[in-house]
């Protein structure tokens, strides 16, 4: 009897906590709720569209950046491609050597009767530019053979003074092995010595032992002879113009001297330091040969000047009398 009390004593304490439990969630349940429900003073309770988990806003991307057109470059004109060369082409002749044994190379362009000669380097590593610039003009060439007229041969001498050359880029190599100033050794005025206070950078180099006294100029003079030019240049740097071979005046240079002025930007007249020029390749090619003849400064001691000289060079080439 009295187990049986107490089994139901112990059901109806289960029971009644199970109550209270379910009582206790419940109002917690209930609280909850009314939080949710009542929104704060003043504030209006949210819609049930605006309860739902939004969807993420998703922001298109931007097209991609479009790359700008790209212009091709213009075909650029073929410049030099041969300086210098290694192999002696057909079209090259050794017309001489120089004191040390160096040859003297003379290009040859065309075929036509009437013959044209460029004289550059006779002034050695002092002038090196004038030799750059015939190397350019010969690599031009090359690459451009149609700019020679039917009726001409041209003659490019790149370098008279190869010893000068071989001793540098400086007054030391002005003159040649024997010390002697080329463009002061043609047997036309010449003089061994002359005066130097006018005359920039060549007080310490005379005329040679005579006139025509070096290897280098005899080898020109001879090509000459047999070449029979009809007009010449022969470049030199730096800066003072354009001078036509002639003392006295000689006219068929002046008129190739007015023609080359009016496609380039070299001084003409020519800047007049007062030098006395004794034995100067274009006054002899004028006087004792009858050449028409230039000595053409250029610009400065470092640039050849090739645009510029490829308007002097189609000038010289279509120029006549």
């Amino acid at each position: 009897m009295k187990q049986r009390q107490l089994k139901n004593l112990l059901a109806g304490v289960w029971i009644v906590n199970s109550l209270v439990c379910l009582a206790a969630i419940g109002g917690y349940l209930w609280y909850v709720g009314a939080q949710r429900a009542d929104p704060p003073a003043g504030e209006a309770a949210p819609s049930p569209e605006a309860l739902r988990t939004p969807k993420p806003s998703i922001t298109p991307l931007p097209p991609p950046t479009q790359r700008a057109t790209i212009t091709p470059w213009p075909t650029p004109s073929r410049g030099p491609s041969v300086t210098p060369m290694t192999v002696r082409p057909p079209n090259v002749a050794v017309i001489g050597y120089s004191v040390e044994n160096r040859p003297l190379e003379v290009y040859k362009f065309g075929s036509g009767p009437v013959h044209k000669l460029i004289v550059a380097g006779i002034h050695g590593g002092y002038e090196w530019n004038t030799i750059a610039l015939a190397d350019a003009l010969i690599a031009y060439l090359y690459d451009h053979p149609e700019r020679i007229p039917a009726d001409t041969t041209l003659y490019i001498l790149h370098d008279l003074n190869p010893d000068g050359l071989a001793r540098g880029k400086s007054i030391e190599g002005r003159a040649n092995a024997n010390r002697v100033d080329l463009n002061h050794n043609w047997p036309y005025h010449w003089a061994a010595d002359w005066p130097r206070e006018k005359c920039s950078q060549e007080g310490i180099f005379g005329g040679g032992s005579g006139p025509g006294s070096e290897p280098e100029v005899r080898a020109l003079i001879s090509f000459i002879a047999q070449a029979r030019p009809g007009a010449l240049i022969s470049y030199h740097s730096a800066a003072l113009g354009i001078f036509p071979g002639g003392r006295p005046d000689f006219p068929p240079s002046i008129k190739l001297a007015e023609a080359v002025a009016a496609v380039s930007n070299y001084p003409y007249p020519p800047i007049n330091t007062g030098c006395d020029y004794t034995g100067n390749l274009t006054d002899w090619a004028a006087n004792v040969r009858s050449i028409p003849s230039l000595d053409i400064e250029l610009s400065t001691h470092v640039y050849t000047d090739f645009d510029q000289n490829l308007h002097v060079l189609q000038a010289f080439l279509e120029w006549g009398e």
